[in-house]
């Protein structure tokens, strides 16, 4: 079972590879961002906003976004991005904005990082009354045999910090509404190297465990029959994404 000492613990190594999480993470797909952002025309607070993956969909869209992460180098890389998104250092758990500053609070690739029965009454306690939350996350495609072995490889000897269940969310949130998306992101070799070098699994493990994962990798980009010879790579993704109104 997952200790809260070990999730903190993982969720603070992106501090240590923030440029390499923004070369190598996905954005999120157009379709996906439609969804979770329909009828909201207040201001959005990115939760765990990273390197600003998906805040630049929000600003492209015309939106006021506040990013809140509690790493100052994945922040650091946002505000280079986008310097107009006011920025803040924070948590899920304790948010620093005042109550109900937005119209939707989003989480993008990090709840599962967060304690729910703490950070519920904090995403309720921003959001304007009818406000909503909203959570997604890029998935690979592991009923694809190669994505299979892929993540395998990727987070040998390590227990999974991601859960592909759907989340639980307790009031003041209401019913929880559901969208997928099936999408393909194309990467170079180096590009596939630098997606395992940008998770915590690779990150907290140490240089000898690293370099074990990348010649793995190296060795199924080389002799699996579905990439050999290929000079990118067809990645195919699920994106699971969820949203929830603050009940009245």
């Amino acid at each position: 079972m997952r200790s809260r000492h070990q999730l903190d613990l993982h969720a603070a190594s992106f501090d240590r590879a923030a440029d390499v999480y923004d070369a190598a993470r996905p954005s999120y797909p157009a379709d996906a961002v439609s969804w979770l952002t329909e009828g909201i025309d207040g201001p959005v607070l990115d939760l765990g906003a990273g390197t600003g993956k998906l805040a630049a969909s929000l600003v492209e869209r015309g939106l006021d976004v506040t990013a809140v992460d509690p790493s100052p180098e994945m922040l650091r890389v946002l505000r280079d991005r986008l310097p107009a998104v006011s920025v803040s250092e924070g948590t899920a758990e304790r948010i620093p904005v005042p109550d109900a500053s937005f119209a939707l609070v989003l989480v993008a690739q990090a709840w599962h990082w967060v304690d729910p029965s703490r950070a519920i009454p904090e995403v309720a306690r921003v959001l304007r009354p009818g406000g909503r939350l909203g959570l997604v996350w890029n998935e690979r495609d592991e009923s694809v045999g190669w994505v299979r072995e892929l993540g395998e490889l990727m987070d040998a000897g390590s227990a999974s910090f991601d859960d592909a269940s759907d989340p639980v969310l307790a009031a003041p949130l209401g019913p929880l509404e559901k969208h997928e998306t099936r999408w393909v992101q194309t990467l170079s070799h180096d590009g596939l190297l630098d997606l395992a070098r940008s998770r915590s699994y690779f990150i907290t493990k140490d240089p000898e465990g690293q370099t074990a994962v990348i010649q793995s990798l190296r060795r199924l980009l080389r002799e699996h029959p579905d990439l050999a010879g290929r000079d990118t790579i067809e990645l195919p993704y699920v994106t699971r994404s969820y949203r929830a109104a603050l009940e009245q």
